[in-house]
């Protein structure tokens, strides 16, 4: 003879232990009809939970994101208000060396000019060894294009 124990405990399914499953044979009994609810209960409060904890997951998720995002962009804004900077210092000196170009290249404008009057002036006083020069450095150059 079986032992009523061990075979309720060896099939689950007609023990009515697992209430997810009802029992058609406990049905006469009341006992699946009592356990539904019960059953019912437990899951829509693990359901709950589950809920609860998602959402908690995903604030901190949201807020991890948020704050990274925030990290990021404090990142940015002083990357470019470096770069800004560099680029402002850099026009700076742009205008500095254009300044300077602009005051040698007059400089040497007018060292030509009074060079030039220098020299009218000396083909003016001495006009026959200007042609000499003149002829002199003509020959020079001519023997030395050449070869």
């Amino acid at each position: 003879m079986t032992n009523p124990i061990q075979s309720s405990s060896s099939n689950s399914r007609d023990s009515g232990l697992n209430p997810a499953v009802p029992n058609p044979a406990l049905n006469d009994v009341g006992l699946s009809e009592t356990a539904s609810p019960v059953a019912g209960s437990r899951i829509d409060q693990s359901a709950e939970r589950v809920k609860q904890a998602t959402s908690e997951a995903v604030a901190r998720t949201k807020q991890a994101v948020n704050a990274t995002a925030d990290k990021v962009e404090v990142g940015v804004h002083r990357a470019t208000d470096k770069a800004a900077g560099a680029a402002h210092r850099a026009n700076e000196k742009a205008a500095d060396f254009a300044d300077r170009g602009r005051e040698l290249c007059d400089d040497t404008m007018d060292k030509a000019d009074a060079w030039m009057a220098q020299a009218r002036e000396y083909v003016r006083t001495k006009p026959m060894q200007s042609v000499a020069i003149a002829l002199g450095a003509g020959w020079l150059l001519g023997r030395i294009l050449r070869r």
